[in-house]
């Protein structure tokens, strides 16, 4: 069996990513569709049988042909938007605070090192204010990239603990893994975002004449389009997460230790991270939790209905299985 390179993850991750961009839309808009399709079935109600199907289908396609051309556009621009702009919606959201050689230099010059050793250009540091041992990297690609790193993995870890954390990240940047998580991200974040809209909407808004046919389908066609894209955020959402191959994180970290030659330093790192991976302002982000290093879910929400089916296409194998594949690779030491 031929051995996988690097270039064969870029290439892979990169085609990943063509399909996401292609098929989120086109998915999105078939969901919609059958939701309008159920709202149908609730205006044919006073149709006769014989003429009932057509009645259905003739409802559900006309609705379809003003909201479908709005949906997609809007998924579209969401996805253009964000491919841009989404680096800095996920820091925001992080609440990093960027790290120069002035606050955090003996950081900095770790990642410069790395990124130099990797063959890559430098990224931006962030770090966010949390004790959780936890860190990230996000961005379009490797010219336009960043790691971010939390104060606890940074204050917690000895530096060839934190070396192989950061060439970890670096991988992910190298493999183009970042593109791919950041298309993710942003097409289920455009899912459940609408859908809380929606479904606010739909339950606040009271129609004058409970008789209103009209209004009365509007309203019942906003709640099923909000039902329709929670399904497509925590149903479909993990059918895309199963485009994110498992095989990258094993990747990042059999890359790092190949970048540090010290298998030891990620190990360690690992072990101390395992269990103390928490970080409050992703504590509640299901979304953003595979491209971390390690989950950043609280504990109650790790045991969710929906992180249990999200979890069905874990992007992350478990961190022993992580641990044994390092202690397989020259250099580790006992």
């Amino acid at each position: 069996m031929a051995k996988i390179t690097t270039y064969d993850f870029i290439e892979s991750n990169t085609r990943k990513t063509v399909w996401l961009m292609i098929l989120f839309p086109i998915s999105l808009a078939a969901i919609v569709y059958l939701g309008i399709l159920f709202v149908s079935l609730t205006q044919a109600v006073n149709i006769s049988d014989s003429v009932a199907q057509l009645s259905i289908l003739t409802i559900a396609n006309q609705t379809a042909i003003y909201v479908l051309p709005v949906v997609t556009a809007i998924a579209i621009l969401w996805i253009l938007i964000s491919y841009y702009a989404g680096q800095n919606f996920i820091l925001s959201i992080a609440g990093a605070v960027k790290l120069t050689k002035q606050n955090a230099p003996e950081v900095v010059n770790i990642v410069e090192n790395i990124a130099i050793t990797a063959g890559l250009p430098i990224p931006r540091v962030y770090s966010v204010n949390d004790e959780g041992l936890n860190a990230f990297a996000t961005g379009r690609d490797p010219e336009h990239s960043c790691i971010v790193l939390t104060k606890g993995i940074i204050n917690k870890l000895e530096v060839p603990e934190l070396e192989g954390v950061i060439a970890h990240e670096i991988a992910h940047i190298g493999n183009r893994d970042i593109r791919l998580m950041l298309i993710m991200i942003v097409c289920i974040s455009f899912a459940t975002v609408a859908a809380e809209m929606l479904l606010r909407f739909a339950l606040t808004t009271r129609t004058n004449n409970s008789k209103n046919n009209r209004a009365v389908g509007i309203q019942a066609l906003l709640f099923v389009l909000a039902v329709s894209l929670y399904m497509y955020g925590y149903l479909v959402a993990p059918l895309i997460k199963l485009a994110v191959s498992r095989t990258r994180e094993f990747q990042a970290d059999a890359t790092a230790a190949l970048i540090t030659r010290n298998p030891n330093g990620l190990i360690s790192a690992l072990e101390k991270i395992s269990g103390n991976s928490m970080v409050k302002k992703l504590s509640d982000k299901q979304t953003m939790s595979p491209m971390c290093i390690a989950n950043p879910l609280t504990a109650k929400k790790q045991k969710s209905f929906f992180a249990k089916v999200s979890g069905l296409f874990a992007t992350h194998p478990p961190i022993e299985d992580r641990i044994k594949a390092l202690q397989t690779m020259d250099g580790y030491r006992n």
